[in-house]
């Protein structure tokens, strides 16, 4: 097992996570967007039990995700606004962590193994896709669970070049 921690900005709120991710996403959906306020947004996912807030308390936003129509539930600090988990409706065992919110948030892997890119079709021009990933025009499972099948380049692959 390997602990990493991480928090808010200001340090009101602080967690743990007790394994490596399940997977990790990288979502370029228009939520994901606007949540980091960048193009998407990675994040590792954990089973539920292997993530915990040590710290403070977190405040929780809920809104229905425009996809799915099931709740997000997003965890954040209430005193600097740092989104730093969240919770899903649709996925009721894990919980998604806010990568850039872990104090060293390159300890985790990234390989085509644990890695898929999601929402390419919202994905803002010029995004880059390394080769040899999987890759969903929108999500990678259907609202019932059934799998979706995943696009994989051979090559670097340039969403909507500049």
């Amino acid at each position: 097992m390997s602990d990493h921690e991480g928090g808010c900005l200001c340090g009101n709120v602080r967690y743990r996570t007790t394994t490596d991710p399940l997977r990790v996403t990288v979502c370029f959906c228009r939520f994901c967007q606007r949540a980091t306020g960048t193009t998407g947004m990675v994040e590792p996912i954990f089973q539920r039990g292997a993530h915990e807030v040590t710290f403070g308390k977190a405040t929780r936003y809920e809104m229905p995700s425009t996809g799915s129509g099931k709740l997000i539930k997003i965890n954040f600090c209430n005193t600097c606004g740092t989104k730093l988990f969240l919770e899903f409706e649709r996925f009721p065992d894990v919980i998604g962590v806010y990568a850039g919110t872990f104090d060293d948030p390159n300890w985790f892997a990234r390989d085509p193994e644990n890695t898929k890119f999601i929402f390419l079709d919202a994905a803002a021009k010029g995004t880059i896709v390394p080769p040899g990933y999987s890759t969903f025009h929108e999500y990678a499972t259907l609202n019932d669970g059934t799998p979706v099948e995943p696009t994989v380049f051979d090559t670097v692959h340039v969403v909507r070049p500049l």
